[in-house]
C-alpha cells in the first residue's frame, strides 16, 4: 500500500493525513515534538498510521508532504528526501520567520528554497498552501464529481508533478499545473488564488490574504468548490 510521510503534523498535516487514510492511503507522521506528541492523532487515525521521526517518516513515504515554519526549513533531513516527491505545503509569513531579502524583493520563492536546501536529488512540488485547512477538510470529492475543486501546484519536475497529481486525485481533488516552482508566486498569499477561491463568495469580494492567521470574517465563510477554470483565471490575474 502506498504511504504518505509527512513531516511537521499541524493543522494541514491533520487534514491531509485524515484524507489520505480516507483514501485507502498509509500514513507517517512526524513533528518536531517527537513520535509520542502524535499519540491522539494516531490513535483517531487508526491502524494504518504511525508516528515516527522526520528521517522515518521521509523514508517511508512514496511521497512526503512537509508542513513545516520556513524558518525551520533547513532543519529538514536532506539524505532521506533525495529521490522523493517532496510536497511543499508552507507560505513565508514575515512575523513567524522573520525577514527573508530574497522572498521580499521576489528573486525567489519559498519552494524554491527548499529546493536549494534539498538538492537536484529531491523535486520539490508546491501544493496545498493557497488553501485553509478547515476548507481543505470539506471539499474533498470523488474523481469526476461534477463540484470537484482544483489545486494549483509547481515544480520543476515533471514526473513529481505527475505525482503529486495522482496524490491529490486520491485525496479528492483536481489539478492545475502552474508551471515551474517559480510560478509558485501566483498562489502565495497576497495573490487572487490564495484562500479566497475556496469559500461561498467570489474570490473578487474578499480582497487580498496575507499570509499568517486568517481573519475571523474569513474563518465564518463557508467553504465553497473552485474548478480548475476558475483556479486558472485567478492565476492569469498575477
Amino acid at each position: 500500500m502506498a504511504t504518505v510521510g509527512l513531516i511537521g503534523s499541524g493543522l494541514i498535516g491533520g487534514t491531509l493525513a485524515r484524507l489520505a487514510v480516507n483514501g485507502g492511503l498509509d500514513v507517517v507522521l512526524s513533528n518536531s515534538r517527537g513520535p509520542e506528541a502524535l499519540a491522539d492523532l494516531v490513535a483517531e487515525l487508526g491502524p494504518r498510521a504511525r508516528a515516527a521521526t522526520a528521517a522515518e517518516a521521509a523514508a517511508a513515504g512514496d511521497w512526503v508532504v512537509v508542513g513545516v515554519p520556513l524558518k525551520a526549513y533547513r532543519s529538514l533531513p536532506r539524505e532521506p528526501l533525495a529521490g522523493r516527491t517532496v510536497i511543499d505545503t508552507g507560505n513565508y509569513a514575515p512575523q513567524r520567520d522573520g525577514r527573508v531579502a530574497a522572498l521580499d524583493n521576489d528573486s525567489t520563492t519559498s519552494g524554491e528554497l527548499l529546493q536549494r536546501h534539498l538538492g537536484a536529488s529531491a523535486h520539490v512540488v508546491k501544493a496545498f498552501n493557497n488553501i485553509h485547512h478547515t476548507h481543505l477538510a470539506v471539499l474533498a470529492r470523488p474523481t469526476g464529481a461534477e463540484d470537484r475543486t482544483a489545486l494549483p501546484i509547481a515544480g520543476d519536475d515533471a514526473e513529481a508533478k505527475r505525482r503529486a497529481t495522482a496524490l491529490l486525485d486520491i485525496l479528492g481533488y483536481d489539478t492545475v499545473d502552474a508551471g515551474p516552482l517559480a510560478r509558485s508566486r501566483l498562489f502565495a498569499p497576497g495573490t487572487p488564488a490564495y484562500g479566497a477561491p475556496y469559500t461561498e463568495l467570489p474570490a473578487e469580494s474578499l480582497g487580498s490574504l496575507a499570509a499568517g492567521p486568517a481573519p475571523a470574517g474569513f474563518l465564518a465563510l463557508k467553504a465553497g468548490p473552485a474548478s480548475a477554470a476558475e483556479i486558472r483565471a485567478l492565476l492569469r490575474k498575477v
